[in-house]
């Protein structure tokens, strides 16, 4: 059983080596994802997180974020908010400071800037120059919910089917520390081009992240309505308080969200790690990866996710 570990979504890899470095200093699980979270949040070169990250249909980045402790199950998590760098760390601050769990738009800003947070220009010329790219420009090998998510866009703005990529995008940490109490953080700028104030699975308890000391923790990224409808990040956790092995946990729990009707559905996926330090991933889309450090590896490795259909034993990731 490694004595730390860390696992996050493969664009939380440039972040990695500062995070277990919190961990193997003795620091908290808490402090560790907040600041993998914060670190993706500041890299304009990731445009769906944070800084840099691409607006919704009127041009405006709005950002989600949530933060959970695993030792006693308190969450902080803010929605839609707008000129902030940093959605995670007032997230958490919402954790501490106050008797909520979820703030938004106008109210979760009026609360950051009394916490002392700075505003900040998230709209980058870069990912405005790729928002306005999608817009004018149609890309004709879209999966079909992709397709009918932009087709809905145009009905507000006159829009044209756009994506170079997948519409969405998030980033997010699980970890566990040397004190053996687990923690996730999440944070996201949501689908581009959506409405504006949608508010995805991201800063939403047991719907884009849970965790408990006692049986795990698990988040996700993708299509989070989906993850809404499923609770799939709690339904994972709760599958392995049942006995279930963290490779069977994701796969059920993704299972159950991916088989609900949605004409939008896209990529969706799952991450999790036990109180003993085992992890896995699920993924409805074949190619998907995620990153896992600990104690015993001297490099942060790369893993495939389990995809949907596929015999879990065949070629399970390594832990």
């Amino acid at each position: 059983m490694p004595r730390y570990i860390v696992v996050a979504s493969s664009n939380g890899l440039e972040a990695m080596r500062a995070v277990v470095e919190v961990l193997r200093g003795g620091g908290s699980a808490l402090d560790a994802v907040e600041l993998g979270c914060r670190l993706v949040e500041s890299n304009p070169r990731d445009h769906t997180v944070g800084l840099g990250g691409l607006p919704n249909l009127l041009g405006d980045v709005e950002v989600d974020a949530a933060i959970m402790d695993g030792r006693t199950r308190a969450t902080g998590g803010v929605a839609a908010v707008r000129g902030y760098e940093h959605p995670i760390s007032i997230a958490r601050r919402v954790m501490e400071q106050t008797p909520h769990v979820l703030l938004a738009g106008e109210g979760a800003e009026r609360f950051a800037a009394e916490m002392g947070f700075e505003k900040t220009e998230l709209l980058t010329p870069e990912a405005r120059r790729l928002w306005e790219q999608r817009l004018r420009e149609a890309e004709p090998d879209l999966e079909p919910g992709l397709v009918r998510y932009h087709e809905h866009a145009s009905r507000y703005l006159g829009m044209v089917r756009d994506p170079e990529q997948a519409a969405g995008g998030t980033v997010n940490f699980v970890a566990l520390d040397t004190h053996g109490d687990i923690a996730c953080g999440v944070s996201t700028s949501g689908w581009y081009f959506k409405y504006p104030g949608r508010v995805g699975d991201s800063p939403i308890v047991g719907a884009g992240l849970y965790a408990d000391n006692r049986r795990g923790a698990a988040a996700c990224t993708g299509r989070g309505e989906l993850a809404i409808r499923g609770a799939t990040a709690h339904s994972v956790v709760m599958h392995m308080s049942y006995g279930r092995s963290v490779d069977e946990a994701v796969r059920l729990a993704l299972e159950d969200a991916d088989s609900l009707p949605d004409g939008y559905a896209t990529g969706l996926n799952v991450l999790a790690l036990d109180p003993q330090g085992n992890h896995a991933a699920a993924s409805n889309r074949a190619g998907s990866t995620y990153i896992w450090v600990s104690d015993e590896v001297a490099e942060p490795q790369q893993a495939p996710r389990i995809l949907l259909g596929q015999d879990p034993h065949a070629s399970p990731p390594p832990h």
